[in-house]
């Protein structure tokens, strides 16, 4: 009911959409209820739900004016520089659509907290001992599920919360890639635990043991019991036991590894404006990225355009001499999408610079050589995404583990014979109830599961049955380079099933989604000025650490 009166009062900025009053109201309605339903009540303020909603009326913008609305007319779509100019009027109508959804699905659900009370979970009794939930894991998994929980024992302090992290922050991976490209600042795209969740004790320390019988956790200097245990560890870097590849090659999973990749570059360019020799200074400007998923893509294309964007910087070097390589094992890049966009997205980057190794591994690396099978490359940077495996100490307890390493868990993500144990995320072996599929290890997911997981908690805390996994995937995206991207959208419920686009028109939709997720008003709007600055100024060369 909420998202229905918000969608009908912000249905008035559809009028600047050209759809008509019939069909701006349905699709008002219908886009309400479903940011309603799929949304949890946020914590943020007014100001943050306006900039997220309008965030999210940029792609509602390009699904619907631009493609769907054509379609129906039985025209194609089409987004070359004059259609966009035609479509300027329905982005602002969706953009002030968007805006004033956020803005009123806020207003309407404090009002009807205040008038019937929030949901909450009911007090224990009296003679019950406190319950304590112990999360381990600061991704989005175990972040997403404390801030649940928080939510469904908001008035209930007989329940305690505690989460467990190596770092003090959440790293919005998605934009990771930026941040080794030098398109945004590396503080920009993580968000604090301490100030985003506000019930939950945090620790910050790295996991010595877990103690599942004794039910205790070892956390450097002290020991933390639990009722419950959400395992949210994430994954680490896989290198499949190549030592030297390890000892060579950069990672990329912590903001830390893109802050010494994108110092890396700029040191490479350094060192090659003062090297004579054609064949070293070659090496340094050769960069290669082993793995086609989306990380090795992303990274691909921040890299290549940010060392072609610095080389004003560098006049004694050219871009005849830049090479970013792409090393992948499979036959295409980007197995996670279509073949037909997998193929412009290589199309695309080809063009832009980019070379590929197709059906190709990297089986060693010393001394400025990467090895790929039989050839040799001299290279003086070699990157790694080819690979993750489940947190290793999961190997150190009691539980059942598939061949990754991931711990086996039910459809309601407790562990089968440890009542109490929950895993969720990248270090879970999750099956859809409904399918029977396994669940990528994604972001997407990830924040799903931890919804259902509270409630499992909050459920088994009240002696309830718990809820069985199961969500379809909304799509993909996938950025490759200077204002290019590949997406695909999945309609349950419609014919064909998947929507998939590219170029400019993706790009836009990809910053415009992950920007409505990132977390925190002051983040948006860090990143919204950082993307500014770079339409009117060059990246910045600037070292940030000593590589040494």
């Amino acid at each position: 009911m909420i998202g229905v009166a918000a969608g009908i009062a912000s249905s008035a900025g559809l009028a600047l959409a050209q759809l008509g009053p019939v069909l701006g109201l349905a699709l008002g309605m219908g886009m309400g209820t479903a940011y309603s339903l799929l949304t949890l009540p946020s914590p943020d303020g007014y100001i943050d739900q306006f900039m997220s909603g309008a965030a999210l009326g940029v792609p509602m913008w390009g699904v619907i004016s631009v493609i769907v609305i054509p379609l129906a007319s039985g025209e194609m779509p089409a987004w070359g520089a004059a259609q966009m100019r035609a479509h300027f009027p329905a982005l602002v109508g969706w953009v002030f659509y968007g805006a004033a959804l956020g803005v009123l699905v806020k207003a309407f659900d404090q009002a009807a907290t205040a008038v019937f009370g929030a949901e909450t979970a009911p007090e224990p009794a009296r003679a019950e001992a406190p319950k304590r939930i112990l999360i381990l894991g600061g991704g989005f998994a175990g972040m997403r599920t404390a801030a649940c929980l928080e939510e469904i024992f908001r008035d209930n302090f007989a329940v305690s919360i505690t989460l467990v992290s190596e770092t003090n922050a959440l790293l919005f991976t998605p934009m990771l890639a930026e941040v080794a490209g030098s398109s945004l600042e590396p503080g920009d795209i993580s968000t604090p635990l301490r100030s985003s969740l506000h019930r939950t004790v945090f620790v910050r320390g790295s996991i010595q043991r877990i103690d599942l019988s004794r039910r205790i956790v070892h956390v450097v200097d002290r020991e933390l019991p639990f009722d419950h245990l959400v395992l949210a560890l994430g994954s680490v870097p896989n290198y499949f036991g190549m030592e030297d590849i390890e000892k060579t090659a950069f990672n990329f999973k912590s903001l830390l590894d893109a802050i010494r990749i994108r110092n890396h570059v700029i040191e490479m360019f350094e060192q090659a404006d003062r090297e004579p020799d054609p064949t070293a200074r070659a090496a340094r400007l050769t960069f290669v990225i082993a793995g086609g998923g989306f990380a090795g893509v992303e990274l691909s294309g921040a890299i290549n355009d940010f060392t072609h964007g610095i080389l004003a910087d560098y006049p004694s070097l050219s871009a005849a001499e830049l090479r970013t390589i792409l090393v992948h094992s499979r036959d295409r890049i980007l197995p996670e999408l279509s073949e037909s966009l997998a193929r412009y997205a290589l199309k695309r980057m080809q063009d832009r610079g980019v070379q590929f190794r197709l059906n190709t591994r990297v089986t060693g690396a010393q001394g400025g050589v990467v090895v790929l099978g039989e050839e040799t490359l001299r290279a003086e940077t070699l990157i790694w995404t080819a690979g993750t495996a489940p947190n290793p100490i999961l190997k150190s307890l009691a539980v059942g583990l598939d061949k990754r390493g991931a711990v086996l868990v039910d459809s309601t993500m407790e562990v089968p014979g440890q009542q109490g144990v929950w895993a969720l995320g990248d270090c879970a072996a999750l099956a859809d109830s409904q399918t029977g599929k396994p669940c990528p290890p994604t972001a997407q997911f990830a924040l799903r599961e931890a919804e259902v997981l509270a409630r499992n908690i909050s459920a088994a805390l009240q002696n309830r049955a718990s809820r069985p996994f199961h969500f379809d995937s909304l799509g993909a995206l996938c950025v490759i380079g200077y204002q290019s991207a590949c997406a695909e959208f999945t309609l349950p419920f419609a014919r064909p099933r998947a929507i998939r686009f590219s170029g400019l028109l993706a790009w836009l939709m990809w910053r415009g989604i992950y920007l409505a997720k990132l977390p925190g008003l002051e983040r948006k709007t860090r990143v919204l000025i950082d993307w500014l600055i770079e339409l009117f100024f060059p990246r910045d060369i600037v070292q940030t650490i000593d590589l040494e």
